[in-house]
């Protein structure tokens, strides 16, 4: 980085997201971003792991340290005139936890309706209504447990998110 004093103004979204969001306003162009982060990753005492691609930068735990819920930081750098570049920043679970919890979510999404249903066709046929009624009271709260299973899984991996965040700001 030059002599100068640059003030970074981080601009993020609420606490209440399991994946928090960032976007920096860099004055460098993205090339040089780029290759400042290639250059990183190359070094044998890097604390993390890291790939690019395109314009995207992928950074990841160190494997010794990695566990289930541990974080994966996304970042874009986006180019805009003057040589200027936003970084817009992404962490979030690895793709596989991610994939599993969309998958669960869509499982009980579906299940909720299909139970809607069940319980439209027994009150119609006026049979018994306690499992239908059962399930669409549990699945709701399947959901609600989903949710602080998540924000456990970001609390779990809050250091290993400001290791990754260090990490960026000291080579931007």
């Amino acid at each position: 980085m030059s002599d100068k004093k640059t003030l970074l103004i981080e601009k993020r979204n609420s606490e209440l997201f399991l994946r928090p969001r960032f976007s920096i306003d860099l004055e460098e162009n993205a090339e040089v971003l780029l290759n400042r982060f290639s250059d990183a990753f190359k070094k044998d005492d890097n604390p993390m792991r890291g790939n690019i691609v395109d314009s995207h930068i992928f950074i990841n735990v160190p494997q010794k340290e990695e566990h289930f819920w541990s974080p994966q930081l996304h970042l874009e750098l986006v180019e805009k005139e003057n040589k200027e570049t936003e970084l817009k920043g992404l962490f979030g679970p690895k793709p596989q936890v991610w994939t599993l919890f969309m998958f669960v979510h869509f499982v009980i999404g579906i299940s909720f309706l299909g139970f809607c249903v069940l319980l439209y066709t027994r009150l119609s046929l006026k049979e018994s209504l306690v499992f239908p009624v059962i399930m669409m009271i549990a699945l709701p709260l399947i959901w609600i447990l989903l949710y602080f299973l998540g924000q456990i899984g970001k609390d779990t991996g809050k250091s290993q998110i400001q290791d990754l965040h260090d990490f960026m700001i000291g080579i931007i």
